[in-house]
């Protein structure tokens, strides 16, 4: 097996002090910036106020400077040139891409055309093995000029060879020039074994992958190995585990196929990455980042022989094209929502900003309701809309790696390199990433993080705006769901393997509120404000959006003299809970009254963790929420004890 524990070190780690830019103004130490801060602070904890923990287990400080930075080798890098951490390319150009799943070919095709004039300049077709022909791929293909645009094609994997040989004779038909084709072959039979259960062994994908690369050598620029890391993020994957497994993912296919027989520089230039690309901002674009630079050089460790003559991206004959990572990505479905679905829309906006300024080489945006009904021609447009937006109005594909020298992304790239690295390095010293997928660690350490990030989305320390917190109280969704949650629609299969499911972040809230929906009854939550200006209505403002997570009808209210009338207010609307809201010192004397009073007529809730809990508690009361309170397992108490009709 190759070495590659020495490989990072070597790239990243020294490098020469920078120029100081700045060094006609005086300058200030980071010492003088922490003393101003700490005085500031008035004795709070620095660590604790300002240090943000990572999902990956690192600190990000809340300000960086030029010294964080100086000692990183990639600040040092070329767009273009190797180890590619700026681009594998000198602009930052990229695709334009819409997915299409043919179901009627000639429907197909005429959609394909219709995008194509409005701006699509990728193609991905998910085509049927069973309908697999020359005169199917004539149909799908009729007047799409193959050498104006990138063409993309995903099959069932037994079958993608076949694909492969079809789509060359098609093109050697049409007289095209093949070294001007661009594409792709989604071949993933790993990805097949992760998402459906499917037990290949090593042979078999050897075997597949050698004929597959046979049959489409005559097309030099379209890559047929597929790395299809969207389904860890869909399932949950922080960001660093993510690249980690793809990284081990690519290099199990890489390493197969050289010991195969296949020329290493062949079968790198072969790969395409699929990422998928979620809404942590600065986070996706120093991932995209660090995948260029750690495929780099773990491609570079195989020393691939260049194959062509007079190629001035060489060194000691070694193949520098080679390591060119090819990326594709596609937003994220485990942040999107069916409630507040025009949410997803500035999701998928950062997202496709992330990814463009990561320097991907084609995108997906997926339109914001795809993850509840298919899409329409409004939904679409908006999609294409977003990246074409970042092109000609925001200009985001003229400078490249517009992030290089921000200490903030460096000091990410960095750290998010040294942890997928440190994963990738694991997987490799237990055997590769098909060993980790039979094995089932793979699937199980992604399903332990999606559980510990469903976890934070019930409790909130994972916001899902419109779900979660500040929900649009009065909505109704549940009428507009036409297809089935993606979540459900997994691990059915009986198979040894061990399956991935798809997982959204939001699917359990979802629930309750549609359970509210089918409710023959709809929960009202009546707040009870008194006391205290000040509290009583921030504490009604969280409450109420505490409950319309769940659907319920809330009411509001400026102000009660005395409990007997806000009660009374509460039984005239037929409030099934009602919420004390009021200051901590007031709650030992007014929380019991309004217990009494409530009593056998609604449930009486108690908003914050006033110091005498314990004491009120003792009196019967049960109920409290505050900041700390998981809401999804609290509404789930709600629910059971309103007995609602589902």
């Amino acid at each position: 097996m190759l070495s590659f524990r020495k490989l990072y070190n070597y790239y990243i780690i020294m490098a020469e002090k920078k120029l100081n830019l700045l060094a006609e103004f005086p300058p200030v130490t980071t010492e003088k910036w922490m003393e101003k801060i700490t005085a500031d602070l008035k004795g709070a904890d620095f660590s604790k106020k300002l240090v943000w923990k990572t999902n990956e287990g690192f600190d990000v400080m809340p300000f960086y400077r030029a010294e964080d930075i100086e000692t990183l080798k990639n600040t040092e890098a070329i767009p273009g040139k190797f180890p590619f951490v700026r681009g594998t390319k000198a602009n930052n150009d990229w695709y334009v891409r819409q997915d299409i799943v043919v179901e009627n070919v000639d429907e197909a095709n005429k959609k394909a055309l219709d995008v194509l004039n409005k701006g699509i300049t990728s193609l991905g077709f998910k085509i049927s093995y069973q309908d697999l022909s020359s005169s199917y791929i004539q149909s799908l293909l009729k007047g799409i000029a193959a050498d104006c645009v990138e063409l993309n094609f995903s099959i069932c994997t037994d079958h993608a060879a076949e694909l492969a040989g079809i789509l060359v004779a098609y093109f050697q038909s049409k007289g095209y020039d093949l070294v001007k084709l661009h594409g792709s072959i989604n071949f993933d039979a790993m990805n097949a074994m992760l998402l459906r259960g499917k037990e290949y062994d090593k042979a078999s994908i050897v075997s597949m992958a050698k004929a597959i690369i046979d049959a489409i050598a005559p097309l030099p620029f379209y890559r047929v190995m597929g790395v299809n890391a969207t389904t860890l993020s869909n399932a949950g994957a922080y960001i660093a585990q993510e690249l980690g497994y793809a990284l081990a993912w690519g290099n199990q296919y890489l390493s197969l196929l050289v010991e195969a027989g296949v020329d290493t520089s062949l079968a790198a230039k072969k790969i395409k990455f699929n990422f998928g690309v979620g809404g942590n901002y600065f986070m996706e674009i120093a991932k995209f980042r660090a995948a260029k630079l750690l495929w780099a050089l773990i491609v570079d460790a195989y020393q691939p022989i260049c194959r062509r003559p007079n190629c001035d991206n060489t060194e000691n004959g070694i193949c520098k094209c080679a390591a060119r990572i090819r990326i594709h990505a596609q937003t994220s479905e485990f942040n999107k929502t069916v409630y507040d679905a025009n949410v997803n829309m500035l999701r998928t906006q950062t997202e496709a900003m992330s990814a463009s300024l990561g320097g991907v080489d084609s995108l997906t945006v997926l339109p914001y309701d795809s993850v509840y009904k298919k899409s329409d021609d409004f939904s679409e447009r908006i999609a294409r809309n977003q990246q074409l937006l970042l092109k000609e109005e925001s200009n985001f594909d003229k400078v490249a790696d517009p992030a290089s020298g921000s200490y903030y992304i460096e000091t990410l790239t960095n750290e998010i390199a040294q942890q997928a690295w440190k994963l990738f390095l694991e997987v490799e010293e237990n055997g590769g990433f098909y060993a980790a997928i039979v094995a089932g660690n793979v699937q199980k350490a992604i399903k332990k993080t999606a559980s510990t990030r469903l976890k934070n989305v019930s409790s909130r320390r994972e916001v899902l705006l419109g779900t979660n917190q500040f929900p649009n109280f009065n909505e109704q969704a549940i009428t507009k769901v036409q297809k089935e949650n993606n979540a459900s629609s997994c691990c059915t299969h009986n198979t040894s393997i061990e399956q991935l499911c798809a997982v959204r972040a939001a699917d359990e809230f979802e629930s309750l509120r549609f359970a509210t929906e089918k409710a023959t009854k709809r929960p009202k939550a009546f707040m009870l404000t008194i006391g205290n200006l000040a509290m009583r209505l921030a504490r009604a403002q969280f409450s109420c959006n505490f409950f319309a997570c769940a659907g319920y009808d809330v009411v509001d209210n400026l102000g009660f003299k005395t409990i007997e009338e806000g009660i009374a207010a509460a039984k005239k609307a037929n409030a099934d809970i009602v919420v004390l809201c009021s200051s901590d010192d007031e709650y030992a004397e007014l929380a019991p009254q309004a217990f009494d009073l409530a009593k056998g007529n609604a449930i009486l809730v108690i908003a914050g963790a006033p110091a005498c809990t314990d004491e009120l508690k003792a009196y019967g009361i049960e109920h409290f929420i505050n900041v700390k309170s998981n809401v999804l397992d609290t509404l789930r108490t709600f629910n059971g004890l309103l007995t609602m009709n589902q």
